[in-house]
């Protein structure tokens, strides 16, 4: 293959991370999300790898440098949401190990929240790296889908079939796309994401590859859990495609002001020492450690609050992307 986007477990040079400024996303909790991103990026400094926090206005530089630690590198660089992990670019690897970027359109997820600077963000953040950079003109986030560096992609229909993406795309273009930029070999499709997920169901909040050919997808465990039937649908579509499951508790129902909301230990970010699981204050954020534990032997896992930064739309893994090392 001439070209393949490498798993998240692969070494990384460093993580990109959207520090929360805009009160309009976080009417009620925007300092205890600051706090809360401030604490991600210095858990993954304090693992002595480079972190970069992104903020978004001048205003906001004095907040997180106060907020994270010494190590954590404090970089303006103006952008609607903090959601880097859709707007920031993906990393490949072409021949002989050479590392590229690749950026794709972006229109808000659907056209629900477009923000001045998201749809640049992540040519002007590749411009920082001195890697080519390829522009893809899809409408794509990279929260929709996941990798196990094998070539093999895990999405769902109801984000990448979505209307309101690329219309004129059926699956079989999508996949021809995909292979060209991202060295997509084969795809599982999952039907439906969490309920309620204003980004249209991306599977970075439902199921995540933990090891080649190993997806983690979570179990209901108590009879109101809003998501029961899409975990078993995910599930069962994974078996049959041939992929080996890791039972993941789920959250369960969770609430925010009365709505529910899409809360996920899917929601954790691989660094090269630690893998970060968001929080929530539920029952079982404490299982959740301990399920993923055995698919990270030579990392440490640590779970963060991250009730505050849910109030935004997302967690760790929403707000984040790795520049992949050089091989």
């Amino acid at each position: 293959m001439s070209l393949l986007m490498p798993p998240e477990w692969a070494p990384q040079e460093r993580l990109w991370i959207g520090f929360p400024g805009d009160p309009a996303e976080w009417p009620a909790a925007l300092p205890a999300a600051q706090r809360q991103a401030a604490a991600f990026a210095s858990a993954v400094a304090d693992a002595e790898q480079p972190v970069t926090l992104l903020v978004r206005s001048e205003a906001d530089l004095a907040i997180a440098r106060s907020l994270a630690a010494p190590a954590v590198t404090v970089q303006h660089m103006p952008f609607g949401d903090v959601w880097l992990r859709d707007t920031g670019p993906l990393g490949i690897l072409g021949p002989n190990g050479a590392r590229a970027l690749v950026d794709f359109d972006f229109n808000g997820w659907g056209g629900k929240f477009r923000m001045p600077g998201d749809e640049d963000i992540g040519a002007r953040l590749a411009a920082t790296t001195g890697l080519p950079c390829r522009h893809v003109p899809m409408i794509f986030e990279g929260g929709a889908v996941d990798t196990d560096g094998t070539g093999l992609f895990v999405t769902t229909e109801q984000c990448l079939l979505n209307r309101n993406r690329n219309p004129g795309l059926d699956r079989r273009q999508i996949e021809t796309l995909l292979a060209g930029s991202l060295g997509l070999s084969a795809m599982l499709w999952l039907g439906d994401g969490l309920v309620n997920d204003h980004t249209d169901g991306h599977v970075d909040n439902l199921a995540r590859f933990v090891a080649p050919g190993v997806l983690a997808v979570p179990q209901a465990t108590t009879p109101d859990d809003p998501n029961t039937a899409i975990y078993a649908d995910a599930a069962e579509r994974a078996r049959a495609f041939g992929l080996e499951i890791a039972p993941m508790p789920s959250v369960g129902r969770y609430e925010v002001d009365g709505a529910i909301v899409p809360a996920s230990y899917m929601n954790f970010c691989i660094t090269n020492a630690v893998v970060i699981v968001p929080q929530y204050g539920a029952p079982n954020d404490g299982a959740a450690l301990e399920a993923l534990a055995p698919f990270f032997p030579g990392r440490t896992l640590v779970g963060l609050p991250s009730d505050a930064i849910l109030r935004g739309g997302g967690s760790f893994h929403c707000m984040s992307q790795q520049l992949p090392a050089a091989a």
